[in-house]
């Protein structure tokens, strides 16, 4: 079995050293970005927001339940959302 050659492990350091830099902005926390976007909430926003939350529950719900939980998800956003 051949050594790999210094320039090989340099290459392959450079590639994980890139790789583990590219993955330290990812964003794990699991309230996604649309979360935290500091844009006012708009109702499609809202949607959006509330569509997600309920991936995880989505196998469970049949699809108009999904839609009536979302829907109550959107008015209570919409709700506490500040007026502009």
């Amino acid at each position: 079995m051949r050594r790999p050659t210094r320039a090989l492990r340099t290459r392959s350091l450079a590639l994980l050293v890139f790789a583990a830099a590219a993955l330290a902005g990812c964003n794990t926390d699991g309230a996604g970005s649309m979360a935290q976007a500091p844009a006012p909430m708009t109702r499609q926003r809202a949607a959006t927001i509330c569509w997600a939350n309920t991936e995880k529950d989505a196998g469970k719900m049949t699809l108009d339940r999904r839609a009536d939980v979302v829907t109550k998800c959107i008015d209570d956003k919409m709700k506490a959302a500040p007026r502009t």
